[in-house]
């Protein structure tokens, strides 16, 4: 056996880390957290401390088996998770699973997967920080109570599924926060002036009026009065400026400029970040520092000098103005500056290339600008007009990299060259436009622009954004869905050769793409936890406990004393809601009665999302109340009496086709046309209260078509089709995915005879056993796992355990532990005489 055990929390990393060691080290992974406190309770005793109860996860049962006979037989064992709290926790779980002797445990940490780095690490070992510890085990025990605590509150009170967190509920209160205001917004139009002049030599001079008009009558009454009238340069004023370069990435700015540039979304700018650093390309990638290492400086000086010469390097020290960040380590940057770019994954190649350029950008000369700004005089009109271009005089870090914005922030666009122009100089106008505008709501948050949002507040830190914001959509709260947009008329005004013309002009507005939406849940949710759980939503509240965690974090806290100042007020307010009544939590919203049996009608959660209901259960009596999902683009908030009427004429009959009705409906995934026992899907945004027959049969066509059998094989049809995962076929209840290799729509028989052969064997090739008499199967899955399967029952065993060798005895007690435990029945409740009427 190794004399050295190294245990890293990721097979990437160890692969990586093992190459730079000798044959006196072995590497090994833990696969992550091997312990955590278990589900199905609380495990936190709130009476004692708040002391947790940690348990080996099932999964990582076999990964401690072998590591402990690993560390066993090792003279030493080094600890080498990430340099965080997340990190430092892991080790400390591994040194209380695997009963490690300090005599023989060393801590190492480092922020690159170097070899110097490594080395240098071993070199200076530590213990484990147990401040670093006790701030990552006060984030997860106060999660845990919060979601352990709160979730159950809104089962009872609101819909049973839905779940709260501490930072998933502030991030979903900014984007509900957000819906409102654009709702609330109300949109004005004005009119913005341009005028375009010829000058000698074929070239043009583009200016515009620097004030919006605030009407049709205003900007007609402005260009009336520019008829006839001369213009000349009154004035040009050139001003030198300087354009500096951004710092480098921390996780917050990487993650936002990932989404601009690469359109990423959050985990996935994480996810290959993640295997970048292990692969020893960047440093680490969890990080809210913008400083670079002396020796980072030096070899981007080095770089910079070499590939553009000495005048575009200029060594720069960042410091974060997030008063809340953590400066011990450095920014994401490359480990190599010679590698301007690197072979691999595509998506690998184009975010290294991102972080390559940001990092040296940072160490460069600032851009030299010159601004011009011409001022033109009008003859006998007050008003001037205002032409405005700029030169780069030396590009700088221009030469590499330029920053991107996030709608909400963008400026005018940069402008152009200016033509020569002079004092006193003449102008011809060619032509001048007064065209109507529209002010702009407040723009949907995109997660690049949340995550900005969330660190301006001091919510979450560089850990925390990609779960966060993968969880609110997980779990309903939030959309990422495309918006069409819809078209607007507006008017442009023309005055040329000295007369004025008006016409009407059509755009699309409203048009949206990887915009966060609420749902009618999360509004819900919203409302409710706003009002009985205030310290929850509130943004400042939320970050004070970030800044708690950092006192732990830094020695200065006790984390027991900071659990039990937040718990004690907010446990009181959780036992004080088994005093609301359901109707006060803002679940339904009365709309008003329904004209036929003056019933009740309402807007509210059902099971499969928002509805409107004809009646309560006290008002219909033996009957059932009706319901009706809402339609996409209908809001519980926001629906009208009318609108939820509408909706119970669904489903609607069109009309006979092949002499079978023909009906248009809405249901949980969208609408659809309902023809024979065929349910085809319309259009996200068709209407199926006003979509017509031949629309409907053009559907039913379609559908028929795509659901032709293409060809026969063995006597079963062959169809095909295009799903999430790209085009298939389906052969006898297999979807059997076509590459890229083959014409999908001219697919030959022998194609198809290739395509379901293949799939065949590797369905053969999966089954590693087969007790058909006791209904078990144990198969290959993906990532070298491998599946037990029973029935509906399925349980994912881990790498680590050798699927081929398990035995049906073996199996059956793994099937045993896993098997969900039977409730006990509750006892009969008696019955109650029934009331009088």
């Amino acid at each position: 056996m190794a004399k050295n055990l190294v245990i890293v929390e990721s097979p990437a990393k160890a692969k990586t880390i093992e190459g730079y060691l000798g044959k006196d080290f072995v590497v090994k992974s833990s696969f992550g957290h091997v312990r955590d406190l278990p589900q199905g309770g609380l495990n936190i005793d709130v009476e004692d401390g708040f002391r947790p109860t940690y348990e080996i996860t099932k999964d990582k049962t076999d990964v401690v088996k072998q590591l402990r006979k690993l560390a066993k037989s090792a003279e030493m064992v080094w600890l080498a998770t990430d340099d965080d709290r997340e990190g430092e926790a892991i080790s400390w779980h591994l040194n209380e699973a695997l009963d490690l002797n300090e005599s023989n445990t060393r801590r190492i940490v480092f922020r690159e997967i170097t070899k110097n780095a490594i080395l240098n690490a071993i070199q200076s070992p530590r213990g484990i920080d147990l401040d670093l510890v006790n701030a990552q085990q006060a984030r997860r025990v106060l999660d845990r109570l919060v979601g352990y605590e709160l979730s159950p509150v809104l089962w009872k009170k609101i819909q049973r599924g839905l779940s709260a967190g501490r930072v998933q509920s502030v991030a979903v209160r900014l984007i509900v926060d957000k819906e409102r205001d654009i709702s609330k917004f109300e949109t004005s139009a004005f009119f913005k002036v341009v005028a375009r002049f010829e000058l000698e030599g074929g070239k043009i001079l583009d200016a515009e009026l620097p004030k919006k008009l605030k009407s049709e009558e205003e900007a007609q009454a402005f260009l009336q009065g520019c008829v006839g009238q001369q213009y000349s340069i009154q004035n040009l004023e050139q001003k030198p400026s300087i354009k500096k370069p951004s710092a480098p990435f921390t996780t917050s700015t990487l993650q936002q400029e990932a989404s601009r540039k690469l359109g990423f979304s959050v985990a996935q700018t994480m996810t290959v970040a993640q295997r970048l650093y292990e692969s020893g390309k960047i440093t680490y990638m969890r990080t809210d520092s913008v400083s670079l290492s002396d020796f980072a400086m030096e070899a981007a000086a080095t770089e910079i000098t070499g590939a553009w010469g000495a005048e575009y390097a200029e060594a720069r020290h960042f410091k974060s103005k997030n008063a809340s960040a953590q400066e011990a380590h450095e920014a994401i940057r490359p480990v190599d500056f010679n590698k301007h770019q690197i072979q691999g994954e595509r998506n690998e190649e184009r975010l290294y290339e991102l972080i390559w350029k940001r990092a040296i950008a940072s160490q460069m000369a600032n851009a030299q600008i010159e601004k011009t700004v011409a001022t033109i005089e009008i003859s006998n009109v007050a008003e001037t007009l205002r032409a405005a271009g700029e030169v780069v005089k030396f590009d700088g870090f221009l030469k590499v990299y330029i920053e991107s914005k996030d709608e909400d922030d963008e400026d005018e666009e940069s402008k152009g060259m200016l033509p020569p122009l002079s004092i006193g100089q003449g102008l011809d106008l060619g032509y001048m436009t007064a065209t109507e505008r529209f002010t702009r709501p407040p723009s949907r948050f995109t997660e690049a622009s949340l995550v900005k949002k969330l660190e301006e507040l001091g919510i979450g830190r560089p850990s925390t954004y990609a779960p966060t914001i993968s969880t609110i959509q997980k779990r309903g709260y939030v959309e990422k869905e495309p918006r069409e947009g819809r078209e607007r008329i507006y008017l442009q005004l023309s005055l040329k050769n000295d007369a004025i013309s008006s016409k009407d002009l059509s755009e699309n507005t409203g048009a949206e793409k990887g915009k966060l939406s609420p749902t009618d849940t999360a509004m819900v949710v919203n409302d409710f936890l706003v009002k009985y759980f205030p310290n929850v939503t509130n943004f400042s509240f939320t970050a004070s406990i970030e800044k708690e965690f950092d006192d732990i974090a830094a020695g200065k806290l006790s984390w027991e004393k900071m659990i039990a100042g937040f718990y004690a007020p907010f446990h009181e307010k959780v036992e004080a809601t088994t005093l609301i009544d359901k109707s006060e939590t803002g679940a339904s919203r009365e709309l008003g009665k329904d004209p036929e049996t003056g019933f009740t009608i309402v807007a509210r959660l059902g099971r499969f999302g928002p509805m409107v209901q004809i009646g309560s259960v006290d008002e219909v009596g033996d009957d059932k109340p009706k319901f009706a999902s809402l339609m996409k683009g209908q809001s519980m908030e926001t629906i009208t009496l009318e609108e939820a009427m509408q909706l119970f004429e669904l489903p609607r009959t069109l009309g006979e086709y092949q002499g079978e009705e023909v009906q248009a409906a809405v249901g949980r995934f969208g609408p659809y046309i309902k023809f024979k026992e065929m349910f085809v899907s319309m259009g996200r945004d068709e209407d199926p209260m006003t979509v017509d027959m031949d629309r409907a049969i053009e559907l039913i066509e379609e559908k028929i078509k795509a659901d032709a059998p293409i060809a026969h094989y063995e006597e079963l049809p062959v169809q095909k089709g295009v799903g999430r995962f790209g085009p298939f076929i389906k052969w006898n209840g297999m979807f059997i995915n076509v590459n890229k290799k083959y014409d999908f729509d001219n697919l030959t028989t022998g194609d198809i005879t290739t395509l379901i052969e293949e799939k065949k064997q590797k369905e053969i090739d999966k089954v590693i056993h087969n007790w058909e008499e006791e209904g078990i199967r144990v198969e290959k899955a993906r990532w070298g796992r491998s599946n037990i399967l029973k029935g509906k029952t399925k349980i994912e065993l881990p790498k680590t355990v050798d699927a081929p060798a398990l035995t049906l005895e073996e199996v059956k007690a793994i099937i045993e532990k896993n098997a969900p435990k039977k409730k006990k029945k509750a006892p009969a409740k008696k019955k109650t005489a029934a009331k009088k009427k």
